[in-house]
């Protein structure tokens, strides 16, 4: 079993199972449309549906591979398609970073919803980045996480709007 990151001396969780801790939602809410809607197809054990939920949105749809909470449907990534998305405005989800699963996920995504994903902030400056940054609307920074209760992670983090729409010029939104 791997590290989590390249700097880490942590074990790498089993499918990258990280709840999403409360403070890498706030700065995502601005961007969001009132009373949004949303899928969340990486639901682990739903702490990011419930973190939405309270900035006053809906999920409509919340799946995982390995569901870790009754209500989560057990669902691949590939899967989600139309019915799972009817009724939301965007898919939103923290998914595994392993870029093997989260690269073939952007593909997918993005060209069913608009599609906000949390994910290390370095990556946009690596060469594997720029055929998914044609699609990148915006990135967010939420800065350094703490995944571990009281210990913050080593990488920065950021929200990436991804749409099937050319992005023209991504906007940074900082800290």
């Amino acid at each position: 079993m791997g590290i989590m990151g390249k700097r880490s001396e942590f074990k790498r969780q089993p499918r990258d199972f990280y709840p999403t801790p409360f403070e890498c939602v706030e700065p995502l809410i601005q961007h969001l449309s009132k009373n949004f809607t949303f899928t969340e197809p990486c639901a682990g054990d739903g702490a990011l549906c419930g973190h939405l939920e309270h900035w006053g949105g809906k999920c409509l749809w919340a799946s995982d591979l390995l569901p870790h909470h009754e209500g989560i449907y057990r669902n691949d990534y590939s899967a989600v398609g139309e019915t799972e998305l009817r009724g939301s405005d965007y898919i939103i989800t923290n998914p595994p970073w392993d870029r093997k699963l989260l690269h073939p996920m952007i593909d997918h995504f993005r060209t069913q919803r608009d599609t906000w994903l949390l994910f290390d902030a370095d990556w946009m400056h690596t060469a594997q980045s720029r055929p998914y940054m044609q699609n990148c609307q915006k990135i967010v920074s939420v800065g350094r996480v703490k995944w571990f209760g009281n210990m913050t992670g080593k990488d920065n983090c950021a929200w990436y709007l991804f749409t099937n729409r050319p992005a023209t010029r991504t906007q940074f939104i900082g800290r």
